[in-house]
């Protein structure tokens, strides 16, 4: 178990982004950040993806969840929620919760909005749920994290955010300081609960 999943659903790239900086923090605290997303949930109950995406990341399986050290899980905000594809996912984790493969990993989250006001913190609680109940130990950003303090897009102590606008807005300085802070404190606390173990 020496990777932490980094684990999103992203519809317009702005998810993507952002955990790919999680990953980057990750990578820079001495762990290796894996990248995994979902596929999307179709209306139409016919539609399937392929085993393999056409382009990004490789979709995440049960088994990428119980062979990671930590967890950090990313999506867009749906009306305050989770975007309907992570949460299909993690609905489909009920053997992890039965043989508690996820007790007392370490997990973090992190989300996109459209609006500052958008349900950035929602989203992140929304996300935590299904964590606590798989037993998971979650972690936030503190305020020693300067960017929190200077911040005018997004940042929250629940987890890293940012405001995406239309769609077309890049990731602020302070909140890649954010997404990439979240990663290293990640790895920083995976290696602390190795040591103690």
């Amino acid at each position: 178990m020496s990777h932490i999943l980094v684990l999103y659903y992203s519809r317009y790239g702005n998810t993507r982004a952002m955990a790919h900086q999680v990953a980057l923090g990750v990578e820079q605290g001495g762990m290796e950040g894996r990248l995994r997303t979902v596929p999307a949930v179709s209306a139409n109950c016919e539609a399937t993806e392929p085993d393999i995406p056409e382009e990004g990341d490789i979709y995440c399986t049960n088994k990428d969840l119980s062979e990671c050290a930590g967890l950090i899980l990313g999506s867009p905000t749906r009306f305050g929620n989770m975007a309907a594809p992570l949460k299909y996912f993690l609905d489909g984790t009920g053997d992890l919760w039965m043989n508690g493969g996820l007790i007392g990993k370490p997990a973090a989250v992190f989300t996109s909005t459209g609006s500052l006001h958008g349900g950035q913190e929602t989203t992140l609680i929304s996300m935590m749920l299904p964590l606590l109940h798989q037993g998971m130990l979650l972690m936030g950003l503190p305020y020693s994290e300067q960017a929190l303090h200077t911040t005018t897009t997004g940042g929250t102590p629940y987890g890293a955010s940012h405001r995406a606008g239309d769609g077309t807005q890049p990731l602020s300085p302070e909140e890649t300081e954010l997404c990439i802070a979240q990663g290293k404190r990640m790895a920083a606390l995976v290696k602390k609960l190795a040591v103690s173990q």
